[in-house]
């Protein structure tokens, strides 16, 4: 099983590296796609709280199951995710992932209950 999980990092984030670390501006695209990420699904979550209004029965139970997914699109992403190299773009991939995740969730709950 072991051995499946490093084929799996060796495919996917081999390349991934050898590619951010051909050049600096290579590097920088890294940096600056996860920070757009990181922007788009914050305002995308925050604009859908605000949305839904005040906090009652039915708008708490979104907005846990929101914090939810996130959750485990975090831990998912801390499972697959390497720890060795290039932890520090991962790590903002990895919040900018469960943002994402999070603010279309609620964007298709406010769509389905709020139209």
């Amino acid at each position: 099983m072991n051995k499946f999980f490093s084929d799996i990092h060796n495919a996917i984030f081999s390349p991934v590296r050898t590619w951010a670390e051909q050049s600096p501006g290579n590097w920088n695209i890294l940096i600056v796609s996860g920070l757009v990420l990181v922007l788009v699904g914050g305002i995308l979550t925050y604009v859908f709280h605000k949305k839904m209004g005040e906090a009652d029965e039915r708008t708490t139970q979104i907005s846990l199951k929101s914090a939810l997914i996130a959750l485990w699109v975090v831990i998912l992403c801390d499972i697959i995710f390497p720890k060795e190299h290039m932890w520090q773009i991962f790590f903002l991939f990895k919040y900018s992932l469960a943002f994402l995740a999070s603010g279309i969730y609620l964007a298709v709950r406010y769509k389905k209950d709020f139209f």
